[in-house]
């Protein structure tokens, strides 16, 4: 008797260990995210207070509050701001590209600029530059980037189609796609002029110098646009991340919402490009240390945003003040995301392996 009773208590308890384990993840990744939020303000305000006219955290603040704060807040305000912001706002784009793609791809290594699409980008910022002849015109960069970075997408994704879209497939394309526009991109910059060609290679190497608000307002935007969108496709994307079997069973329009993502993930990235040119590695490791650091079952979209703000704004701080001589923030991605993925690669053969 005492045996049949006990019999139905089974379920309930595995559900509401089920359960338990659901808000443990989700408080985890709650408390991740506040601490990131936390670190992008404090270095942010560290960033602003840098530089060849120093002024403490509270004196940041202080003329930031101050409207008749004079040069100190004009150097606050139109020098700094723009980039630091800039740098946040462009890290948090690429971390959420990067989810989106490894998510689609279950790949860690499908990230936008693995597989091609910030190159892409950069082949049609090279083409207006290099080949249009409109010299350095941020607004024909822009929309070259754009259109180079969506272009390559279709492509990948058409090239990768085999009655559906499998994720294994997708980075092999895209990875064989990225080493053709790179030879391109090499011929482009070979043929150029060699004042045209010196000023896209040092915007190809992924820097925030010199930006203005006129400069960044448009991508700033355009950026804030697309946020919404992925929020509204998130929902899909955890679906998908189950298999497309089980995202059918469930209702989900399986190609259209992966093209929406695919779309919305590149257009991302390629916004990014446009005005900052080609910063690699940070739309790849962000998802991932931040799946590290919330312990989910798939890549939290909003640590993933957070990791990437706070990563390319290191980067950015980094190369300002940390060596001899200003660098490109992208450089300094370059390295880190350099030794990141070779340890990412690493340990993907050790459990392989095991």
């Amino acid at each position: 008797m005492s045996a049949s009773l006990d019999l139905p208590e089974a379920p309930a308890s595995a559900e509401r260990a089920r359960k338990g384990a659901v808000r443990r993840t989700r408080t985890r990744a709650g408390v991740v995210s506040l601490v990131l939020l936390a670190a992008c303000a404090v270095l942010a305000v560290v960033a602003l207070g840098t530089g060849s006219l120093k002024m403490s955290p509270a004196e940041v603040i202080g003329y930031v509050r101050d409207i008749g704060g004079g040069y100190p807040r004009y150097v606050i305000l139109h020098e700094r701001l723009p980039r630091i912001l800039t740098a946040l706002v462009f890290g948090a784009a690429l971390g959420i590209s990067g989810a989106v793609f490894q998510s689609l791809t279950r790949n860690p290594l499908g990230s936008p600029d693995v597989i091609g699409f910030s190159t892409g980008a950069y082949t049609g910022a090279l083409v207006v530059i290099t080949v249009l002849g409109t010299g350095t015109s941020s607004s024909a960069i822009s929309v070259g980037a754009l259109v180079g970075g969506i272009g390559t997408a279709l492509v990948v994704y058409a090239l990768a189609w085999r009655g559906g879209v499998a994720g294994f497939r997708l980075v092999i394309v895209g990875i064989a796609v990225t080493a053709m526009l790179a030879s391109v991109n090499s011929y482009l910059l070979l043929r150029a002029k060699l004042e045209v060609a010196v000023a896209a290679a040092t915007w190809g190497a992924g820097s925030f110098s010199l930006l203005t608000w006129s400069d960044v307002l448009p991508a700033l935007v355009l950026v804030g646009v697309l946020l919404p969108v992925v929020a509204v496709l998130s929902g899909p994307l955890r679906q998908l991340e189950l298999g497309d079997d089980a995202a059918r069973a469930h209702g989900v329009p399986v190609e259209p919402i992966r093209l929406s993502l695919i779309v919305t993930a590149v257009a991302l990235t390629a916004a990014v490009t446009a005005v900052a040119g080609p910063i690699a590695f940070v739309a790849l490791s962000a998802p991932q240390i931040a799946h590290r650091l919330c312990r989910s079952a798939g890549l939290p979209l909003v640590a993933s945003a957070l990791t990437g703000a706070f990563l390319m704004l290191l980067a950015d701080f980094a190369a300002q003040h940390w060596f001899p001589q200003q660098l490109p923030a992208g450089v300094v991605t370059v390295v880190v995301g350099g030794v990141y993925l070779l340890w990412l690669l690493a340990s993907e053969a050790r459990k392989k392996a095991s």
